[in-house]
């Protein structure tokens, strides 16, 4: 505000004061007229503590004198609270800095993100602060770029022409006047310039030349023709032969030059060439099919990962069975499935067993790997000479394969080796089967530290094999015999010998171990005592197809049977402990590897079963067709140990892999701060409870 206003508004001030003054009240004292007079035209204002008393400008007389009371109120005084801190002289005069940063609160300090290098997540150490609270895009630029020089310069030069063409226009046109009818004149309008045409277009045109055409035509002269005609005897034909026969000799006789033998050698080194590149690119080859595969099956691959049967929840008890990829290999056409197996080691990899059960139609065998990373080609293949009857990995050793053929003959594979030839193989010379070999069973290590597998065939032999240095040593374990005797040339009595078809050793004790035969008979035997059995169970009335001890319960195992039955027995006692009748010839059961109560089969009419003796004793929680066509057999079944999967495989060359259902792996519940109760500890008491009910049912009912 100007002095000059501020002058006038004091003097304006003052007068209303004098005039207050002369009006106070009689009833009050002068001090308190005065104190009245100074907060007049206002309300009264508190004082916060530690506030200045203002000075009134309205207590100022015209003289410029103040008077010896009103000094009291002009004087400017501090209010200091009691809890105030009495600071000196130099503590007052102390500047203290302080620092403002330009770094935003609500930034977050906690980001971390993962270091793919170091594999780890790591802190970042600079957080954006920069807060935009607006942003405007606009057009203009600083007068002092070189841009705003540019536009300067040529808006100058603009308004130069612009004047130059004014100057011209007023110089060479004048305005021309008219008389109106009284007299007066008037300007007439002038006519407006048409802007120059800035980039001088014109009509241009061109017209080209036009060749001219011209036809051509050609005749062609047909082919001379003749007539011939003559007659074949036999003679004519036998003189043709002869000549021809002739004309291959001499050919043969001729030495073939130089350039003809250097062929071949130069094919050859061109072969080996290319075998020493395939070799080179091999494992990058496989590892590109392995990526084309999981995405051309990426559904698949996705439910066998995270699919759960939600349903489950709505069913009593039941489950199902999930299809997941199908092997299936163009060489293992017309050959049906004689065995699965699964590696120990590498649980995604199993070996698939080809042959034939019909005598009559016998061939050439095959031995297939597969990967549940690559379905849709092996990763190893070998072929036999024989059809293969069975199969078995190495536990230790997850590289070694120990095969059983139908000729008799036994051989060991290595896919450690780039080769098709068995690293060992037996003949007659060593003690070959006579008959087929259903089953092969690798063993521990012997006292000397040399493997080992057992095998059994249809000749009545238990056969150890022991692998030496270069051969197979064979050792023969037990002979089945029959109780019955047949009669031989002039009166001899010769003893009948059992068939064996399958065997199993004992996961606790494996010098225990049982072999089933064609009459339906289980003997139960051991590794020491070879000339006799232990004991022997009459399990079926047809050929038992697969035995198999409890994974957990040492006195437990099951058995399956071509008169459409699965047994479950207990090894002291004579009488099966459970019978199921599924309708159907069966062709292979297992227990599984989580749960001492869970075992599956499968059936001749392409049926899977699947039991839980702790959910119901009676029937199957699960009974699923897994085949496409109605005439398909299920040969073989085999649980995954450490995927919910199994795979099945039928007489037509495939192997199909399936999920189970939670409802066909319950785990028992985990209870609150503890740990699921799991192994031997809690399956073995499982099971014999279940036991116990059929073994003793009135004290089951009592208690």
């Amino acid at each position: 505000m100007p002095f000059s206003n501020l002058a006038k508004s004091d003097r304006a001030g003052k007068k209303k004061i004098i005039e207050n003054k002369n009006k106070t009240p009689k009833n009050l004292s002068p001090n308190s007229a005065r104190r009245s007079s100074s907060i007049v035209g206002g309300p009264i204002n508190r004082l916060k503590p530690g506030s200045v008393v203002p000075r009134n400008i309205a207590s100022v007389r015209d003289d410029g004198e103040q008077d010896d009371e009103e000094n009291t109120w002009e004087n400017r005084a501090l209010l200091k609270p009691d809890d105030q801190l009495n600071l000196s002289e130099a503590e007052l005069k102390e500047e203290i800095t302080r620092i403002l940063k330009a770094n935003n609160p609500n930034a977050p300090q906690n980001i971390v993100r993962f270091n793919y290098k170091e594999k780890m997540y790591k802190l970042i150490p600079h957080v954006e602060q920069l807060a935009i609270h607006f942003q405007m895009d606009g057009n203009l630029i600083p007068i002092d770029s070189e841009e705003a020089k540019r536009q300067m310069m040529k808006r100058e030069d603009e308004a130069e022409e612009e004047s130059e063409t004014v100057n011209v226009e007023t110089e060479t046109v004048k305005p021309a006047e008219e008389e109106d009818e009284e007299g007066n004149k008037r300007a007439v309008g002038r006519k407006e310039k048409k802007p120059a045409n800035q980039f001088n277009f014109s009509d241009r045109a061109s017209q080209t030349y036009n060749n001219p055409s011209r036809d051509r035509g050609e005749m062609t002269e047909p082919p001379p023709r003749a007539n011939f005609s003559s007659n074949a005897t036999q003679w004519e034909i036998f003189d043709a032969y002869i000549e021809d026969y002739e004309q291959q000799q001499k050919s043969k006789e001729k030495k073939p030059s130089h350039k003809a033998a250097e062929k071949p050698k130069a094919k050859k080194t061109n072969l080996s060439d290319q075998g020493d590149e395939m070799l080179k690119v091999a494992k990058s080859a496989k590892i590109l099919e392995r990526m084309v595969n999981q995405n051309t099956f990426d559904e698949i691959a996705l439910d066998f990962k995270y699919y759960e049967d939600d349903a489950d929840d709505f069913r009593d008890q039941e489950g199902t069975l999930l299809p997941l990829w199908k092997f299936s290999c163009d060489k293992a056409k017309k050959l049906s499935v004689t065995s699965l197996t699964w590696n120990k080691k590498y649980t995604d990899l199993f070996a698939v067993a080809y042959g034939s059960y019909d005598f009559l139609k016998q061939a050439k065998g095959l031995i297939l790997l597969y990967s549940l990373k690559n379905p849709s080609y092996p990763e190893f293949i070998y072929y036999t000479e024989s059809g293969v009857m069975s199969l078995d990995f190495h536990s230790d050793y997850p590289h070694l394969i120990a095969a059983g053929f139908y000729d008799g003959s036994v051989a060991v594979y290595n896919t450690a080796e780039s080769t098709q030839i068995a690293k060992y193989s037996s003949s007659a010379r060593n003690g070959k089967h006579t008959d087929p070999v259903w089953q092969v069973k690798w063993q521990k290590d012997d006292l000397d530290g040399n493997m080992n597998f057992f095998s059994v065939s249809s000749d009545g032999r238990v056969v150890c094999w022991t692998l030496a240095k270069s051969e197979l040593l064979f050792t023969d374990v037990v002979t089945l015999s029959l109780e019955n005797t047949l009669d031989g040339p002039e009166g001899a009595i010769v003893a009948a010998l059992g068939c064996g078809t399958c065997f199993d050793f004992n996961k606790q004790q494996d010098q225990i171990f049982l072999v089933c035969t064609e009459e339906g008979k289980v003997h139960k035997c051991s590794k020491s005592y070879t000339n006799q059995f232990l004991d022997t169970f009459d399990a079926h009335h047809m050929a038992v197809y697969s035995v198999a001890w409890n994974s957990y319960h040492p006195k437990i195992y099951l058995t399956c049977s071509a008169d459409w039955t699965v047994k479950i027995w207990d090894h002291t006692c004579k009488d099966p402990l459970f019978t199921y009748d599924l309708g159907s010839a069966v062709g292979d059961a297992a227990w599984a590897p989580y749960s001492s109560t869970v075992f599956a089969a499968v059936t001749a009419d392409g049926k899977v079963f699947v039991f839980d003796l702790n959910i119901n004793k009676y029937e199957p929680i699960c009974e699923q067709v897994v085949v496409q066509k109605k005439k398909t057999k299920l040969t073989h079944i085999a649980f995954n140990s450490k995927y919910p999967i199994i795979i099945v495989g039928d007489d037509r060359g495939n192997i199909i892999s399936l999920k189970l259902s939670p409802n066909l792996r319950k785990k028992p519940k985990e209870k609150k701060g503890q740990e699921a109760p799991k192994g031997p500890e809690f399956e073995i008491p499982k099971l014999d409870k279940i036991l116990s009910l059929v073994r003793d049912p009135e004290a089951s009912t009592k208690q």
